[in-house]
């Protein structure tokens, strides 16, 4: 599939499900990158934004982040290092980031990690900025994350949409007994970003993509799905944060699972509050469904990531 079109001062290094993708913007006043990826990728990530069709010897003046989990922030530590640039964030994350709440952030609750980093500007929605010599509108975008925000650009109709959309659904959204908001607050995204006749989306993961109503409307079924049946919203949560610390680690002990489902929070709190099954019953389920969606794979005693 053709990448659509964007403006030549604004590049996207599409990554994986382990680093978010990077935006920079680039501009003889000072470039921006939105979203650094992971800790795990941090070299890799400082070569791309270093690169050609990264900054190309222009210097960095600000890193922004859509919302501050660790596939989006990992690297904001290592970037102010290398390039001495502010940092940006949702006036919604702030607070996390500055108490450093690593359950709220889905840090070492759901074995991920993070370098702390201090914030230096809010972003506030409804704001505009501009940056690659492009006019952004920053948008509130709350479910995945509930201070999440996205940046539309008029001219252009170019949604950078972070996990608020992606062309096959978006990020993991707490279940209702968590979190009451977040289920109704995606659905709200999802309207509002229908009403900006985007040509254009740049997800946080994935390639960016122009068939915007095909994936709105894909995205609005995975949400009927939940809030018809919240149990749904715990597995996938569960399946999808077992799935990154897989691809994290790369591969996993079979037989070493049931004891990383009772010691990691996520898995043991879920099970205890939704589930309540026996750990190792909890393991081989999050791995048969895994399976069969192809997400991963069994060999010679490991769980591998699927092909």
């Amino acid at each position: 599939m053709k990448r659509p079109t964007l403006p030549p001062q604004m590049h996207v290094f599409v990554r994986d499900w382990l680093s978010a993708n990077h935006v920079v913007l680039r501009s003889d006043a000072g470039c921006v990158v939105i979203d650094s990826g992971y800790d795990k990728h941090v070299p890799l990530m400082l070569a791309l934004i270093a690169s050609r069709m990264g900054l190309d010897g222009r210097p960095l003046a600000k890193l922004i982040n859509t919302h501050c989990h660790s596939d989006h922030v990992g690297g904001n530590a290592a970037l102010r290092r290398a390039y001495g640039c502010t940092i940006a964030v949702p006036t919604g994350e702030a607070p996390l980031i500055d108490a450093w709440d690593e359950q709220a952030l889905l840090y070492e609750y759901a074995d991920q990690r993070a370098e702390r980093f201090a914030v230096d500007e809010i972003l506030e929605p409804g704001s505009t900025h501009t940056w690659g010599d492009i006019e952004w509108r920053a948008l509130a975008a709350p479910g995945h994350a509930m201070g999440a925000l996205v940046f539309f650009n008029d001219e252009h109709r170019i949604l950078i949409s972070g996990d608020a959309l992606w062309q096959n659904g978006y990020g993991i959204v707490m279940p209702p007994e968590l979190d009451p908001g977040a289920l109704p607050a995606t659905r709200a995204t999802l309207e509002m970003i229908a009403t900006l006749d985007a040509r254009c989306v740049v997800p946080g993961h994935g390639e960016p993509f122009t068939d915007v109503d095909a994936a709105l409307e894909r995205a609005f079924a995975r949400t009927t799905a939940f809030e018809v049946d919240p149990m749904r919203t715990v597995r996938h949560v569960l399946k999808a944060l077992l799935v990154f610390s897989l691809l994290d680690r790369e591969r996993m002990p079979l037989a070493s699972l049931p004891l990383y489902v009772e010691r990691v929070g996520v898995y043991r709190e879920f099970n205890a509050r939704f589930l309540r099954l026996d750990p190792a019953t909890l393991a081989e389920k999050l791995v048969t469904e895994l399976e069969v969606a192809g997400a991963v794979r069994r060999a010679g005693g490991w769980l591998l990531p699927g092909r």
